[in-house]
């Protein structure tokens, strides 16, 4: 048997969202894999927190949830950034503390999708490394940020072993105190930043990082995680987002699956909206190359 630890961070209004990661990661594992999940509790619900116990009928595992000291996260309040980055994601930067025993843990924020066994991802070897993650989109698409090695926080390897034994939670606080005002994107600039060459670049295959039909960090039609950035999530009506009918799937292995009525409004209807955004905003795509080579990798080549 293999036990892998999964931690998720979400509030009340999340609950549902982190409920559909839990769900694809039960419905892809081994036989032989465990999932200890860890969430931490942004203020769940008693009834929210019941319905993410019923998962454990997917495929039995440990649902824990880890209340939050959030006084210890004075210094995060104090960052002003997007308004969709809020102070659940702070939450990470003292997992070590949080988790005292556990050594090593997968972070998955609530918009993503599993498709595939966590197994390898877990026994990534990280050596001396502190963390594993994928390249951020922005690496990937802007010319800037070409041979950075910033990765996207949406799914991150832990080491928190090495954490507690390098005090890398003290060293967060000192890069936020010393440099607030800089700090763009929450957390992961805190991560990337700090950390700097303690990072272990994973394949992109664990953090697909989708937007659009072409708006992808990888083209393969089998990823092993999906990671919808972005404020246009599978659950915003009308939504380009590619890969979102997997969302569905999940949705319905949790207690909040679709009514018959709702599964007309968001199966049909949701999808003729998309299909009406999508060709609003690239009515010539058809004419670009390039969409014909990523219409290649979607949905034809192997």
């Amino acid at each position: 048997m293999t036990e892998i630890n999964v931690c998720i961070s979400c509030d009340d209004n999340y609950a549902k969202y982190a409920s559909v990661v839990i769900a694809s990661i039960l419905a892809n594992c081994r036989e032989d894999d465990f999932l200890n999940f860890y969430i931490l509790d942004g203020e769940i619900s008693d009834d929210s927190k019941s319905k993410m116990l019923t998962l454990k009928n997917i495929k039995n595992c440990t649902i824990n949830f880890v209340k939050v000291d959030e006084t210890k996260l004075e210094i995060y309040k104090q960052i002003n950034t997007h308004e969709y980055i809020t102070l659940l994601t702070y939450y990470r930067l003292i997992l070590s503390e949080l988790l005292p025993n556990v050594d090593k843990i997968i972070y998955l924020d609530c918009d993503t999708v599993v498709n595939t066994s966590l197994k390898e991802l877990f026994e990534t070897d990280l050596n001396d490394y502190i963390i594993g993650g994928v390249l951020d989109a922005r690496v990937k698409h802007k010319k800037k940020w070409r041979n950075s090695k910033y990765i996207n926080a949406g799914m991150v390897v832990f080491n928190l072993a090495k954490i507690r034994e390098e005090h890398i939670e003290n060293k967060f606080y000192e890069y936020t105190k010393n440099n607030i005002a800089k700090i763009e994107t929450g957390d992961q600039d805190i991560i990337n930043y700090t950390l700097a060459d303690k990072i272990k670049i994973l394949d992109d295959e664990w953090n697909v990082q989708v937007s659009g039909f072409a708006s992808r960090t990888s083209f393969t039609n089998r990823p092993n995680i999906i990671h919808y950035i972005g404020y246009y999530k599978p659950w915003v009506f009308g939504s380009c987002t590619f890969f979102k009918d997997l969302y569905f799937k999940y949705l319905q292995m949790t207690p909040w699956a679709l009514n018959e009525d709702e599964k007309k409004y968001w199966y049909i209807e949701n999808k003729k909206a998309s299909r009406k955004n999508f060709w609003k905003k690239r009515p010539l795509c058809f004419l670009n190359p390039k969409y014909w080579y990523i219409f290649y990798c979607s949905y034809i080549k192997q």
